[in-house]
């Protein structure tokens, strides 16, 4: 069974791999707009043309969801790269955002129809950090600092997640739901941690978890009300004796549990 650890250094092999080729298609545009000779530029443009428009956007939706989850503390660098400031004044060199590039601004012409600043040759430099930044969570792996607490605990998640369906299998409801919302529970909580939130609460419950998430914009209305749901159905299985809960519902907790378990960070 594949781990958690190897999950995450296979996304982060291919997402660097696709980088370098996003990269690599930005480097001849930019050779191009400045005229400047590029060694098989013929053979490196069949490979790579196209990349940087077309897969920009899916390469940076993957590699900000890992970086979020394993190097928090460069995430605002990483979104800031891509980003426009809102409160800029003047679109140059220090201001241009690969936003601007993707929805068509590019840097006004002087009367000699020369560009004020480089556009392009901005957009690869702000790229080129971005890829670095993913890099250097290589050496985070590597690194005997590298706290894999959160990765194991993924997998004992993913393990009891594996259990709730087979208590499920063999109609074990409540006890399938009693479970589910134990690994629930123990994740919202490791998630308030991720965020810096204090959970005052010395036996928090689901629903309390849920709330400070919340309150701290760590997860959005729609997640919280999902969660909501989730708390509901656990309850039901934990708790309320005036009926049992039917096998639709334990299976809708445990879907629900397994897919926030990996979403909601």
């Amino acid at each position: 069974m594949q781990t958690n650890l190897e999950k995450y250094k296979k996304d982060l092999e291919n997402l660097i791999k696709q980088g370098f080729l996003i990269q690599s298609d930005l480097l001849i545009q930019y050779c191009k707009s400045m005229e400047k000779p590029l060694k098989d530029i013929d053979a490196q443009e069949k490979l790579c043309s196209g990349a940087f428009k077309d897969q920009y956007q899916g390469w940076y939706t993957e590699t900000y969801v890992i970086i979020k989850q394993l190097l928090p503390d460069r995430l605002n660098e990483f979104e800031a790269l891509y980003k426009r400031d809102a409160k800029r004044k003047a679109i140059d060199n220090t201001t241009y955002s690969l936003q601007d590039w993707f929805q068509g601004i590019t840097a006004a012409k002087d009367y000699t129809g020369k560009k004020y600043f480089d556009d392009i040759g901005t957009a690869y430099s702000r790229f080129e950090t971005q890829l670095k930044i993913l890099e250097s969570l290589r050496r985070r792996f590597e690194s005997s600092l590298f706290d894999i607490r959160q990765l194991v605990q993924a997998d004992l998640f993913d393990s009891e997640i594996d259990a709730t369906r087979e208590l499920l299998k063999h109609k074990f409801l409540r006890a399938a739901g009693a479970v589910a919302g134990v690994v629930l529970e123990k994740h919202l909580a490791q998630v308030c941690v991720n965020h810096s939130i204090a959970i005052k609460k010395q036996h928090p419950t689901i629903g309390d978890l849920n709330d400070l998430l919340k309150n701290a914009d760590a997860i959005d209305q729609i997640n919280w009300r999902f969660i909501q749901r989730l708390g509901d159905l656990r309850n039901l299985c934990d708790h309320n004796k005036k009926r049992e809960p039917t096998e639709s519902e334990v299976d809708d907790l445990i879907s629900g549990v397994d897919k926030t378990i990996k979403t909601v960070f």
